[in-house]
């Protein structure tokens, strides 16, 4: 599993986008956490049904009941499933002589245009925020925390990392301090997966804080 996602482009070590990426950052786009166009949608099921089935096209009239393997939960009801069927096997046609491995390579390097790519995803119960609804989704990913409109999907707040003063967990919740300890914002979570968001903030906070130590000694020794 990787837990940092930085400097993951698709393509670049294939062995890696098979065995880390592909298997984590299906699930998540099968969860509906991003924002596609149908277009896009179509594509990524055409070459998800190629890593389902190869080549063999006998497989085409099932597709229907594979959809839940296809395409995002919440965008199911965008198409019949006879158009769902029609548009998929037409990209699926488009894509002939492409191999299963191409096909999980392709499927990154679609997700990879999306802001949200490599993000890890937590469902929080927030008390702080009165124009935000209850339950908010959070995104956690190299450029800081985004806070997220479970439904709609609309980028409710951004904070980079650098905007974070404080942050703690516990078994039932998450809290943070955005702008400064004295007078920043607070806002508070109710979770049971606080402990994992405090642990990537902070090894993701770490290694920024590494790289620029790291890059004040090399300018050190250019300087002598």
């Amino acid at each position: 599993m990787r837990k940092l996602w930085f400097n993951v482009i698709p393509g670049r070590d294939t062995e890696a986008d098979l065995i880390f990426h592909f298997p984590q950052e299906l699930p998540k786009y099968l969860r509906g956490y991003h924002v596609s166009t149908k277009e896009e949608m179509i594509n990524i099921a055409a070459l998800l049904f190629r890593i389902s089935v190869n080549n063999d096209k006998t497989q085409l009239v099932m597709i229907p009941k594979m959809l839940k393997e296809l395409v995002p939960g919440d965008q199911l009801k965008a198409m019949s499933e006879n158009e769902w069927k029609k548009t998929i096997t037409a990209a699926y046609n488009k894509q002939a002589g492409m191999t299963v491995e191409e096909a999980k390579v392709a499927f990154l390097k679609a997700v990879f245009r999306w802001p949200t790519f490599g993000c890890a995803f937590f469902e929080v119960k927030q008390t702080s925020e009165e124009k935000f609804p209850d339950i908010v989704r959070i995104a956690i990913s190299k450029q800081g925390l985004t806070i997220i409109h479970p439904k709609t999907k609309e980028v409710l707040a951004n904070h980079p990392f650098n905007r974070l003063a404080n942050w703690c967990s516990g078994s039932t919740y998450f809290h943070m301090t955005i702008g400064s300890l004295v007078r920043g914002t607070k806002f508070l979570c109710e979770t049971s997966l606080g402990y994992k968001m405090d642990d990537l903030i902070t090894s993701y906070v770490t290694m920024y804080s590494r790289e620029r130590k790291a890059a004040q000694t090399r300018n050190q020794r250019f300087d002598l």
